[in-house]
Order: C-alpha cells, then sequence, then structure tokens
C-alpha cells in the first residue's frame, strides 16, 4: 500500500511538471506572438513613412511665424515672416568653398554615412533621457534636412524616431549633393534670411557661386545660432571666432590648403548694411528682444515657434526718443564732430525696459547705425563716481566729509612734486584746469570735480567699489587686475544699458530689479507659456541710495560748476541726474532718474574717434534734457524720499566739513581709511599716499597764503 502511494505522488509531480512546462510553452508562444504583432505594427508603421518628391520638399513648409509687440499686445513691433525672402540656386551654381565649410562644420562625414551617425543618436539619446527634454536630435545633414523640410517641429521621442528612419529612406532616394543642395537652399541665416542664395546676396552683395572662402566660412558659421552670430549684433567678435574654428575645421579635413588657410585668415571681409526691414518698429529694440529670447528659448523656437510677445516697450517713449535721437545727431555731428547717440529708459520699479534706441538712423551704414550702442562697452567717464562715493558710504564717511581739490601724484613711486600722467605716474587734472581746494564730497561729486574722486576711490577701495558696482548691475567689470585709481574717471568699459540698470537702483531706494525687455509670451494657441516676475533685491542700504540721490538732485550743489539753469536742472519735478567725459573725449554720458524713470543718453562716433573737447554737459546733456521735459508729463509725479538726518557733531572735524581745525592736512592725517569713524592713525605716514596728498594740499596753501 504504501508503495502504490508513493508511486502516486511521483505521477502527480511528474503531470504538474510537464503542465508547467507547457503553461511556459505557451506564455513563450504569446510573447513571441505579441512581439511579431508589434513589430508587425512597427514595420508598417515605419512603411507609412513616406518621402515627398523633390519637388515637393523644395517648396519649404513655413511655420507659424513669431510677431513681437509693445507693451499693448496692439502695436506690432517686428513680424518675422512679412519680409522672408529666399531664393534657390543648385549645388552647380554655389561655391565650392560654401559647400566645403558647410560640410566641415556642421557634418564632416556627411558623404561617408547613410544618413545618421550612432556615436550622435547615442549621445541625444542619452540626453534626453537624463532630461527628460528631448531636446537633442540628430545633427547629420541629411537628419536636418528631414526635420526643416519634412517632419513637424515637436520634440517628441516618436518624431526624433520618424527623423532617423526619413533620413536613411532620404539618403536612398536621393544623391548626396541633391541633399545637400536642399540643406543649403533651406537653412536660416538670421532674421527674414534662408538659404545661401539670399545670404550671399544679403550680406555680401554677390552670387552664391562668387563666395570667398572667408566669406563662405562666415556664412557656414551662421546657421548654429543666426541671431547669436548675426555681423550686426553684439557678437561679431564671437562671430569671428567661429569663423575662424571653420577654417580650422576645413583645414583638419583636408578640403583646403594650408596657404589658403592663412590668405582666408588674413582676408578682410565687409558685410554689407542691413537692409531697410519692411515694417519693423524700433529695431535695436527688436533685435535685441530677438538674442534674448534665442538664449531663453533657442534659436530654432525663436524663428519658427508661433510665439506672440508682449515686450516692455512704451512705444510713446519710444518715438519721441528716436525723433529726438535723429535730430541731436544732425546737431551734434555740425557742432561737435560726434556722428551717433543712443538713448535708452527703464522703470527702476521693476527693471522694464521703456525705450531703446541704438542708434541716431539704425538704416545709416556711414555711421554703422545697426549697432546697438546702448550695448556696446564704452568708458564711462565720471559717470561711474556715484558708485565709490557710496562705497565710501558705506564705510562710515559723510557726504560732508572734506576731500581736497589740489594738484596731488597718485602714484606713490613717483616724486611728489611730479604732477605728469604717463605709464607710472599718476596726476589727473579736473575738466576746467582749476583747484578748489577743500570740498564736501557732496559739492564734489555734484559738480563732478576729478581730483576728490580719485581720493575717494583710494578710500573707498578699487575692489570694494567694483563690488558695489557690480551688485547694481555692472556686469562688465570682471578683470579687477586690470582697474587702479583711473577707474573713478571711468577707466572701464560699460554699456549704457548697464549703466542705466544701475542708476535704477538709486531711484528705487536701493532695490535693484534686473533690466528685462519682455513681459509675456504667448504661443501659437494663445496660451501665455511664460510671464516675467520681478525678482528685486536690496543690493545698496536704503539710507546710502537716498544720500546719493539727494546729492545728484542738489541744484544748489551743482550750480558752482554747472550754473544754476543747465540742461541738467528740470524745474518742473525733482531729478537726480549726472554727466561724464571720457579722458579723451571720444564719449560723453549722461543719466538721469525720478522715482519712476531712469534715462541714460550717450553721444559719440561708433568708429571711436574723439569729439571736439567739450563737455558732456554740453554735448550730450540737451539731448537728454529736451527728452526729459517732452516724456515726463507723460509720468507720474512721484518725489524723492530725503535721508535720514545724521547728527555728526561726535564725528571728526573732517568728517564734518571742518577741514581747518587742528591745522590743513589731508583726511589721511586724521582717519584710518578702512575705519574712518575709528581712532586717529598713530602715523599717517605709514599710508603709502599720505606725503603725496599732504605735498599737494601744502602747495595749495602756500599757494592761497592759508596758515598751515
Amino acid at each position: 500500500m504504501f508503495g502504490i502511494k508513493v508511486k502516486c505522488v511521483k505521477i502527480d509531480i511528474l503531470m504538474k511538471r510537464r503542465l508547467k512546462k507547457l503553461l511556459n510553452s505557451n506564455q513563450i508562444l504569446a510573447s513571441i506572438a505579441i512581439l511579431l504583432f508589434i513589430s508587425g505594427i512597427f514595420i508598417l508603421w515605419i512603411a507609412s513613412f513616406r518621402i515627398p518628391a523633390l519637388e515637393d520638399i523644395s517648396e519649404r513648409k513655413i511655420d507659424q511665424s513669431t510677431k513681437i509687440y509693445d507693451r499693448t499686445g496692439e502695436i506690432l513691433l517686428y513680424d518675422m515672416s512679412s519680409d522672408m525672402r529666399r531664393d534657390r540656386v543648385t549645388i552647380e551654381n554655389i561655391s565650392p568653398y560654401a559647400v566645403a565649410a558647410t560640410v566641415a562644420i556642421e557634418d564632416k562625414n556627411f558623404y561617408s554615412h547613410n544618413g545618421f551617425q550612432w556615436t550622435s543618436f547615442l549621445r541625444a539619446v542619452i540626453v534626453n533621457l537624463s532630461t527628460l527634454s528631448f531636446s537633442q536630435g540628430g545633427s547629420t545633414i541629411t537628419q536636418q534636412v528631414v526635420k526643416n523640410s519634412i517632419l513637424t517641429k515637436d520634440k517628441t521621442p516618436a518624431r526624433k524616431l520618424k527623423e532617423l528612419i526619413l533620413a536613411i529612406k532620404l539618403e536612398k532616394v536621393l544623391t548626396k549633393d541633391e541633399i545637400l543642395s536642399l540643406y543649403l537652399n533651406e537653412i536660416p541665416f538670421g532674421g527674414t534670411i534662408y538659404g545661401i542664395a539670399e545670404a550671399a546676396q544679403s550680406f555680401f552683395g554677390k552670387a552664391a557661386s562668387e563666395l570667398t572662402l572667408a566669406e563662405s566660412a562666415y556664412l557656414a558659421s551662421l546657421p548654429k545660432a543666426p541671431t547669436f552670430y548675426s555681423p550686426y549684433g553684439p557678437n561679431l567678435s564671437l562671430l569671428e571666432i567661429r569663423k575662424d574654428l571653420v577654417l580650422q575645421e576645413m583645414l583638419a579635413n583636408n578640403l583646403i590648403s594650408e596657404d589658403e588657410y592663412e590668405n582666408a585668415l588674413k582676408e578682410k571681409v565687409e558685410f554689407k548694411p542691413k537692409q531697410n526691414t519692411g515694417g519693423i518698429k524700433a529695431p535695436h529694440f527688436v533685435f535685441f528682444v530677438l538674442d534674448f529670447l534665442a538664449k531663453k528659448y533657442g534659436e530654432d523656437a525663436v524663428q519658427n515657434g508661433g510665439y506672440k510677445i508682449i515686450t516692455t516697450l512704451d512705444y510713446s517713449l519710444q518715438t519721441e526718443a528716436e525723433t529726438i535721437s535723429k535730430k541731436y545727431g544732425t546737431i551734434n555731428k555740425g557742432k561737435f564732430r560726434a556722428e551717433n547717440n543712443g538713448m535708452v529708459a527703464i522703470d527702476p520699479k521693476n527693471g522694464n525696459i521703456l525705450m531703446m534706441v541704438g542708434s541716431r538712423d539704425y538704416f545709416d551704414k556711414e555711421i554703422d547705425g545697426n549697432f546697438n550702442v546702448t550695448t556696446g562697452f564704452r568708458q564711462p567717464g565720471s559717470t561711474f563716481k556715484p558708485f565709490i562715493y557710496a562705497t565710501m558710504f558705506k564705510k562710515g564717511y559723510t557726504d560732508q566729509t572734506i576731500l581736497y581739490d589740489t594738484r596731488i601724484q597718485f602714484a606713490a613711486r613717483c616724486a611728489p612734486d611730479n604732477f605728469t600722467t604717463d605709464d607710472i605716474c599718476y596726476a589727473p587734472v579736473n575738466y576746467d584746469d582749476r583747484f578748489r581746494g577743500p570740498m564736501t564730497i557732496r559739492n564734489a561729486l555734484a559738480q563732478s570735480v576729478n581730483i576728490p574722486a580719485v581720493q575717494g576711490i583710494y578710500l573707498a577701495g578699487v575692489n570694494d567699489s567694483i563690488e558695489t558696482a557690480k551688485s547694481m548691475g555692472i556686469e562688465s567689470l570682471n578683470d579687477l587686475s586690470r582697474y587702479g585709481l583711473s577707474l573713478v574717471l571711468g577707466g572701464g568699459e560699460v554699456s549704457l544699458l548697464d549703466m542705466t540698470a544701475a542708476y535704477s537702483v538709486f531711484a528705487n531706494d536701493g532695490v535693484r530689479n534686473p533690466y528685462n525687455p519682455v513681459l509675456w509670451v504667448e504661443d501659437a494657441d494663445g496660451n501665455v507659456v511664460d510671464r516675467y516676475s520681478p525678482f528685486p533685491r536690496q543690493v545698496l542700504p536704503e539710507k546710502i541710495s537716498r544720500l546719493i540721490t539727494d546729492i545728484l538732485s542738489d541744484n544748489a550743489a551743482r550750480t558752482p560748476g554747472f550754473g544754476a539753469n543747465s540742461a541738467l536742472y528740470i524745474p518742473t519735478r525733482p531729478v537726480a541726474v549726472k554727466t561724464g567725459t571720457s579722458n579723451d573725449y571720444r564719449d560723453a554720458w549722461i543719466i538721469g532718474y525720478t522715482p519712476n524713470l531712469t534715462v541714460g543718453a550717450w553721444v559719440g562716433n561708433n568708429d571711436n574717434r574723439p569729439m571736439e573737447k567739450k563737455v558732456s554737459g554740453l554735448v550730450v546733456a540737451p539731448l537728454w534734457h529736451e527728452y526729459m521735459v517732452k516724456i515726463l508729463p507723460q509720468i507720474p509725479i512721484e518725489t524723492f524720499i530725503p535721508p535720514e538726518p545724521e547728527d555728526l557733531s561726535d564725528l571728526k572735524p573732517i568728517l564734518r566739513g571742518d577741514w581747518s581745525t587742528g591745522g590743513v592736512h589731508s583726511i589721511l592725517y586724521w582717519v584710518d581709511k578702512n575705519n574712518p569713524r575709528g581712532p586717529t592713525p598713530p602715523d599717517p605716514s605709514n599710508d603709502s599716499q599720505f606725503q603725496n596728498w599732504e605735498y599737494g594740499i601744502r602747495l595749495w596753501a602756500t599757494t592761497n597764503n592759508i596758515n598751515l
């Protein structure tokens, strides 16, 4: 009986194993069937992909156009498709240099691959999976033809797969030259220019077949980022670097000889002036916005995304500025040999750019008018002084602190009586060659006197002064080793846009709102996909900001230097203002503000030629004054909040405006420059500047019969 039971158990186990094996086999068969079904569907899906006829591909699919509006959303500033310019040309009528340059920089293995490269594809897959952005695509020329001419621009995984498969199919039905011809006739070169033929005509005024090697390298550089690398934009030096990279790739891939390479590097290429784009308003601002958007969303999205861009521009303020800019362009050319000017206006409360005029005439090729001088870097002259004095106030100096306007040699290694300026010595003078003796900081800043300001930057510290300026929005002073005491007189290079934004911090009680050109962005369906949100930060103490404003709006303090009714004075409401002239008279600046508007202006020549030796109060102030008088009635009246008065009675006499108590000495005799309210230095001569400052003051006192 026991043996029978054991046998039954064995049979049962064997049956279960067979049943399990059968089930596993069925699962495998089912899985295979499902896989075959999915594969069949996939193959059918792939088979459904069709390559259009060549003539259909050539009819480029036009995406919805991006449009740019003013702040009301009613005034159209620019429609990117309104005057799209394109011309077609066969590969035989394209310069071999242009063909070779394109292949070298875009797809050096173009003639050897079958439509895509595994290495590039895998890299794109890894990036897309890691970021979930699906922003990386194939990089071959064939895939770009598929993307631009056959598929939609969505960035889904399915579209990427379609792009890869269609690229392989395209390689089977078209020759390499036909694919390359399609590519060269499709690619955007910036704005409304599409295709190599139109690019050659627009940029160089010649047929595509006549392009030189250097010209071809420039054109091959543009499609990667046509807005960013535009020869009419602010990144011309970076375009130059990319052009050289194209030439290096051509040489490395044996597409040109060493002699051709060297000659192309030396070739002087001139771009035609930018053509008058029909219907565009506020062109410098529009192209500034396009560059801003391209950096944020990418070139392709800007070119073809169908966005509606609502900008910050106040068109009424813009048109008034354009009129006045053109008027004074003619006046200043005749009176001061200053052919160009630029203006920008910012709302300090949010950073919105309300107006931008990058030259007196965007389309004037004689003055290089398409260059936006508001974003170019120039020496700001005395408009830099408020940052230095603000730094002094942070360290404990007061607006009544006495500095001396006397002859001083600021290079410690030069003799105190050596009042020359060269590569070693530094003895600056004032714009009027006068020496006024002791001055309060208030009067020195209001009257823009140079020598006290140089003392000021020594006391404040060059690096600390730069940090103050950077915190307020001056972004170009990065190499600290380049700057010395001359920085206070404008020895560094800054942009009008940055300076106007930084002065907006003074206007806004020390709160910084970085400048911004766009209010919101709508997609093609009218959905708001991005909206600007201010991010205010207190970067300067409120009391210091108000003190600087109080000085710059103090017409009584300014009068000895400029007169009671100068162009800096606006009688209808309080306005704070500062002028600046670079040492060699190449730049004239003025920046002024109310609590709700900051306006900066520059006058000079784009080619950096010097003007007549006149101060900014004569050259640029009339332009600024006329503009302010015309637009301020449109701006709500707001008044500055005065700084809280400070009790100075317990401070050292030199800090509260008394320069003679205890003898006539420089401030270094009385204060440690890093701790002005601390103890008097036991041995002032330990400061390397002390002897030279003392010498200058003694010379002034002796000349003016002042008892020491």
